[in-house]
């Protein structure tokens, strides 16, 4: 796929040696603002490798790894706070890791490719949750198609719930 950016995206699934390079963007200024302090983000991504509902991924931009993403099945977690969601949604966060990358349009065109290949792989929506004040995040979001929701008080702290079909028939 080639969006406005003129960039090619892909995405290949996380491994333990991408941890340096995944450690070293969770401590940029940009990332740690917005996620779990690196010691404690790389142990929550390592258990999620483990689990089978979870999926992460490097992104990659132009073949260059770029950022991450991870896809997750809420419904199949007991408790999870999008559990209300259709049956078939995964819910995704991300990030892009490498600064210079920032502001360019990558964001929501990666994220909108990612959709679309959920969507191929038979989700019916996807659901993401930036904090409500990451206003960056939400403009990426808002042009890869996501709708704002509702406003939620999560485990995960306060949160903008935010929703697009994975595929054009999904509704």
């Amino acid at each position: 796929m080639r969006p406005e950016t003129g960039a090619t995206y892909g995405f290949r699934p996380l491994a333990q040696a991408d941890f340096p390079l995944l450690a070293r963007w969770f401590g940029k200024p940009h990332v740690a603002q917005w996620w779990n302090p690196a010691e404690e983000a790389m142990a929550e991504v390592a258990q999620a490798m483990a689990e089978p509902w979870v999926q992460p991924y490097l992104v990659l931009i132009d073949g260059r790894e770029a950022g991450y993403i991870q896809s997750y099945d809420p419904h199949a977690e007991d408790g999870h706070p999008y559990r209300d969601q259709p049956p078939g949604t995964l819910g995704i966060d991300q990030f892009i890791g490498e600064p210079e990358l920032l502001g360019q349009g990558h964001g929501s065109a990666f994220i909108a490719r990612f959709v679309e290949r959920c969507g191929q792989a038979g989700a019916s929506h996807v659901v993401t949750d930036p904090d409500p004040t990451n206003s960056r995040a939400i403009r990426a979001y808002e042009k890869a198609g996501f709708g704002a929701l509702d406003h939620r008080s999560t485990p995960f702290g306060r949160v903008l719930l935010m929703r697009r079909a994975a595929r054009i028939s999904a509704q």
